[in-house]
This record gives C-alpha cells, structure tokens and sequence, in this order.
C-alpha cells in the first residue's frame, strides 16, 4: 500500500513538473490520467501492480 501511493505521488510530481515546464500539454495529461483508469479495471491490473511492486522492492534493496 505504502509503494502504491508513494509511486502516485511521484507520478503527480512529475506531471506537474512537466506540465509548468511545457513538456506536458493539459490534453496529454489527462489522455494519461484516462489511461490509468481505464488500465486498472482491466485484468492487467494486478500484473501491473506486481510488477511496479516488484520494481521497487528491487530499487529498494539496492545501495548507493
């Protein structure tokens, strides 16, 4: 639970990130934010979930 909302965070940092430097378009954003939830009503949903929480799990043990 704590990974999941940690890599939406980073997520929404990001898109602001983007969006006040120009990188991001306001219409790109939101074809985005559709695209996740439309993914997580799919039955890929757990597979993305595992694999993003595999992901960080990896990232985590890793030292500097």
């Amino acid at each position: 639970m704590a990974v999941s909302i940690s890599v939406l965070l980073l997520l929404v940092v990001l898109a602001v990130v983007f969006l006040r430097s120009g990188g991001l378009k306001f219409s790109h954003a939101l074809v985005c934010l559709l695209l996740g939830f439309f993914l997580a009503g799919t039955s890929m949903a757990p597979t993305i979930y595992e694999g993003v929480a595999v992901t960080a799990e990896v990232v985590g043990h890793l030292k500097p």
